[in-house]
């Protein structure tokens, strides 16, 4: 009797799926800037091979440096409330891949992951995709396949190169604009708002979050090109409405939230109550982590994945209004990341804990505490962030508080 060949997802399972995605292919998160693509010729050629699911579903276009995240799961939240089947897209995940894809909150199923690359990989091969191609290809199916109402889709890093811009939105979303990821997006403000004004479509409404004097003209020039309304949310005053997102920081991504969907009311009927309800739920509705989340009480542990210049001189802000007898920071970032920028935002009045992420772009911590040492900034190496973070449990007092930051690879490690 002739041998039984079996299909490809009979005997790839999920973890080797997923390990075969992240170890073959080039990926940003674990690469950094080799994974980076120049154009969208392969994320087009994707999307005609699976017959371009991205034109069969509604969705909403998020880019920004800081806030993007925030402002896609706030939206996705209170569609949910409002009875939409909402589909949303992030990236990076802290977890498990399956969190970069959901449904009403609820992550891509295990055997759907399995079962797309199974029956694409060849195609993957052959064309060379990338990690984000693949993944931004499985979310677009698996949206059209389950017929949402909607889907928010969050830039990974730029906008105009980045393999989500193969959509024609109902409304683009840029949250603001600051400097990071410059080895690729330009070393200056109006480069990167270049490069993210590239999610502006012809006739299409473009809600800019946070403006600077730069980055303005660099916006309205896009959008009068291509016949696109604009507006500014920092120019207007919106309700404050209470939410679960609990950080500063959060009350522009809330506005900008409030403004956006103040367009879609001419696709969607959004009433106030799925507003309040979305808010106040939107890490329960999503599984939104890591934006100024608190794990522990006595002491107090809150962890932030802010990690770049802008979002951690939000932070800092914050994390120093604080009440504590100490302050103790676990701090670990990758190697891209320009320590003389971010470093001297740190307070000097904390014990810190020094350690590198468990990945491949992990900054050797070594560097980080003599450079940390040379801004007056004092603490001990730790061989990984669980020993760091179980040191500074274990040091602390009640009345202590504990934070947590520097890389969403460092937070991923304790929640």
């Amino acid at each position: 009797m002739a041998d039984i060949i079996l299909p490809f997802f009979c005997y790839m399972n999920y973890q080797e799926t997923i390990n075969w995605m992240f170890n073959q292919l080039p990926m940003y998160q674990q690469q950094g800037a080799s994974a980076y693509k120049e154009d969208l010729s392969n994320a087009i050629l994707l999307a005609a091979h699976l017959g371009n699911p991205e034109r069969k579903i509604k969705t909403i276009h998020i880019a920004g440096t800081n806030g993007k995240g925030s402002v896609s799961s706030m939206l996705a939240s209170i569609l949910q409330e409002e009875g939409y089947k909402t589909g949303l897209y992030t990236s990076p995940h802290i977890k498990d891949f399956r969190e970069r894809i959901k449904i009403n909150g609820q992550d891509i199923p295990e055997t759907k992951v399995c079962d797309f690359v199974a029956g694409n990989k060849a195609f993957f091969e052959s064309e060379q995709l990338s990690f984000f191609e693949m993944t931004v290809g499985l979310a677009f199916d698996y949206f059209a396949k389950e017929k949402i109402d909607v889907a928010i889709i969050e830039t990974g890093l730029g906008g105009r190169l980045d393999a989500t811009n193969i959509i024609n939105p109902l409304i683009s979303v840029i949250t603001n604009i600051g400097l990071d990821h410059t080895q690729f997006l330009g070393n200056t403000l109006q480069a990167i708002a270049g490069e993210k004004a590239g999610i502006i479509k012809e006739n299409t409404s473009v809600v800019i979050g946070e403006y600077t004097p730069e980055t303005k003209p660099v916006f309205e020039m896009v959008a009068n090109k291509l016949k696109a309304p604009i507006s500014f949310v920092q120019d207007e005053i919106y309700n404050d409405y209470p939410s679960d997102m609990l950080g500063d920081y959060q009350t522009q991504n809330k506005n900008t939230t409030l403004a956006t969907l103040k367009k879609l009311e001419e696709y969607f009927i959004i009433k106030e109550e799925a507003i309040k309800r979305g808010f106040l739920s939107v890490a329960s509705n999503t599984g939104f982590k890591g934006r100024w989340q608190q794990i522990k009480t006595n002491p107090t542990v809150v962890c932030d994945a802010a990690h770049n210049k802008d979002g951690l001189e939000v932070v800092m802000k914050q994390l120093v209004k604080q009440k504590h007898d100490v302050l103790r920071i676990v701090f670990g970032v990758v190697s891209d990341k320009d320590l003389a920028e971010i470093l001297p935002l740190l307070p000097k009045n904390a014990q810190y804990y020094f350690c590198r992420p468990n990945t491949s772009r992990g900054l050797d911590v070594s560097i980080l505490q003599s450079e940390a040492n040379l801004l007056g900034l004092k603490g001990e190496i730790y061989s990984s962030v669980v020993e760091a973070y179980d040191f500074a449990i274990d040091e602390s007092d009640k009345e202590d508080f504990i934070y947590v930051g520097g890389s969403v690879f460092t937070i991923a490690e304790i929640l």
